[in-house]
């Protein structure tokens, strides 16, 4: 019992002070001083710093991945007498569920916001190789069903607006207290999470079905 009690202590441990601080300004002393482990556990269990962040992204990406896969399935299957591709918000509306199944066991869709975040915004190279080599298969699956969905989009405009779509909804769940805050003090509603998504849902399909922006003015004149 005392390993595994270990390990997850020290994982718990980092992915907060992670979420709160980042990466490179969290060290493994603040960890193991939170933790009230020695520093020789971490080294054990994890070998390196590097390491225990791609552990602590692994407790939500495994679950996440193996889910997701699952309900790409089932879309996939109750389309496939249609003739039609999936439609964009049936594909957000999957994502969007998933997304809060996976932290929702663990009650902790903030923190798993704020480092999904700060995978993209931090110097961690190594983490997001890490994320594309080992679950790079479901975000390239579902990325090839947007593409389906969305056939009049040029590649890179999609893959902007994919980015942007992401960017939202990782600003709006890691701020999820905050936002809650205002909404309850300014308009007098209490919100929850899927109230959140039920909002959202509209927004980002609908940025990822706006026109196309205008070519820069050089690029018109010269056509």
């Amino acid at each position: 019992m005392a390993q595994p009690d270990t390990v997850t202590r020290i994982l718990d441990t980092a992915e907060v002070l992670f979420a709160e601080r980042g990466f490179a300004e969290t060290s493994l002393r603040n960890i193991t001083s939170k933790a009230k482990v020695n520093l020789a556990a971490v080294n054990y269990h994890f070998g390196s710093k590097k390491s225990l962040i791609q552990a602590v992204f692994a407790r939500y990406l495994d679950p996440f991945t193996a889910r997701f896969h699952t309900a790409l399935d089932e879309l996939e299957a109750r389309h496939a007498g249609e003739g039609d591709e999936i439609p964009l918000e049936e594909l957000l509306e999957t994502m969007a569920r998933t997304v809060l199944e996976v932290p929702a066991e663990r009650n902790s869709l903030k923190v798993f916001m704020r480092l999904l975040g700060l995978a993209y915004s931090q110097a961690q190279g190594h983490l997001r190789r890490y994320i594309q080599d080992e679950y790079g298969s479901v975000f390239t699956r579902f990325t090839e069903l947007v593409r389906r969905a969305t056939p009049d989009l040029p590649d890179a405009e999609r893959f902007w607006r994919l980015h942007f779509m992401l960017g939202t909804v990782i600003f709006t769940l890691s701020g999820l207290d905050a936002l809650r805050d205002i909404a309850e003090k300014d308009y007098d509603e209490h919100v929850t999470v899927r109230d959140l998504v039920r909002r959202l849902r509209p927004v980002v399909v609908a940025a990822m079905n706006a026109p196309l922006p205008e070519p820069p003015a050089a690029v018109r004149q010269a056509s």
